[in-house]
């Protein structure tokens, strides 16, 4: 099933009742000139069992912990922003999956050459990835990065994922003059610091419901970063996140202020579809199969992770 995607950006009351969320307006739940009646229809309430993902982006949002501790044993990401109103923190359970203990210590295991070459297929799937992105969206010429893909190594030790990197960004937003990917850059890199944290979560969430530490990655490895993992994994769903900026951008809307509009097209990258095995699926599904693919691979069971492809 496809969980939901809630975003809060006005002062709210959060709390659980008859495992549900349930949603309280301050306003209405602070004035005296509105009956009982009024107030209990402004009640809305939502199965904490259909939710995924919930953004907290306002300074007045109240939440009460047995709603947190109810959101995480259903395995929900829980997303904070900053007073910027970007995502700043992100909280996941501690122990979801029944054999976790096991998987850990498969993922603590893992030698050095079978690291190096799940991160190849990584950076393989991403460069085809963003390869399907650019010819779509812009015409561009692509032979040279399927190419590169093809040449990646175990580990990447020629950089192809830089190669590429440098050739995609600097085709596929031509059209903004001063462009270059650079997340203090000009926009639209707002649109895609967003679209990348909301992926982030998505692939953490992933990684914990398949018994697996996102801290520990395969390729990434910053003492300073608490999702090595998931930064790893999200690299070839990246793309998806820049094909629905770029069709942003396109449209011709304002994209100097990350305003709630924009925010609302971004949350439905957990909807967006992709392929996978040569199926379509929503991306928050395709997550799910990627890292317990992953978690095979680790286990010895499995030699491929599951990446999804942008065009079937």
């Amino acid at each position: 099933m496809i969980k939901r995607t809630l975003y809060f950006g006005n002062p709210a009351y959060l709390s659980l009742r008859n495992e549900q969320l349930c949603i309280k307006l301050p306003e209405v739940e602070k004035s005296d000139k509105l009956s009982e009646k009024f107030k209990q229809d402004a009640v809305h309430t939502i199965p904490v069992e259909d939710i995924g993902v919930v953004i907290l982006d306002n300074k007045q949002i109240t939440i009460t912990q047995g709603l947190i501790e109810k959101l995480l044993a259903n395995n929900c990401a829980l997303i904070s922003c900053d007073s910027n109103r970007m995502p700043f923190g992100l909280m996941l359970p501690l122990d979801v999956n029944t054999i976790q203990t096991e998987r850990f210590m498969f993922q603590t295991d893992a030698s050095k050459p079978l690291k190096k070459q799940l991160w190849q297929q990584t950076v393989q799937a991403k460069i085809r990835n963003q390869a399907a992105v650019l010819h779509a969206k812009t015409g561009a010429v692509v032979k040279n990065m399927l190419v590169w893909a093809d040449d990646v190594k175990s580990g990447d030790p020629d950089n192809y994922e830089a190669r590429a990197a440098v050739y995609y960004w600097g085709n596929l937003f031509r059209s903004i003059p001063g462009f270059s990917r650079n997340r203090e850059g000009i926009p639209p890199n707002n649109l895609l610091n967003y679209g990348y944290a909301i992926l982030r979560a998505i692939i953490a969430r992933s990684l914990v419901g398949s018994g697996l530490l996102p801290t520990l990655g395969i390729h990434h490895r910053s003492k300073y970063n608490a999702y090595c993992l998931a930064d790893d994994i999200m690299e070839p769903y990246r793309p998806i996140v820049d094909a629905l900026v770029f069709d942003i951008v396109a449209f011709g809307v304002d994209i100097s202020d990350l305003n709630k509009e924009l925010k609302t097209k971004l949350l439905a990258i957990p909807v967006l579809d992709v392929y996978l095995n040569g199926q379509r699926s929503p991306l928050m599904i395709a997550a799910g199969q990627t890292t317990a693919s992953l978690a095979q691979c680790f286990a010895g069971e499995a030699r491929k992770i599951k990446y999804p492809d942008i065009e079937k």
